[in-house]
């Protein structure tokens, strides 16, 4: 079987993080979430908050462009006058 290379690099991050813990759960979970911290933003914990996240961006932004799409002149005002 052919070796997978984002395996091979995610257990050698793994075995990194756990030697400069000491190998101590409770210090490798401190270390974490003082990482969480220093990059704010949507923590993502499984595919279908992936999905969801992704929907919500893909909603806002179809938001964002039909609203560019359907400009109208405001309320009592003709055309002419806007030109």
């Amino acid at each position: 079987m052919k070796p997978d290379p984002i395996l091979e690099e995610l257990w050698r991050v793994k075995d990194d993080l756990g030697r400069e813990a000491g190998y101590d759960i409770d210090c490798i979970f401190a270390e974490l979430r003082a990482a969480e911290l220093q990059h704010p933003g949507p923590l993502i914990h499984s595919v279908e908050e992936l999905r969801r996240y992704v929907g919500e961006q893909e909603s806002r932004r179809d938001a964002a462009s039909a609203l560019a799409l359907k400009e109208e002149s405001p309320p009592g005002v003709r055309k002419a006058e806007c030109e």
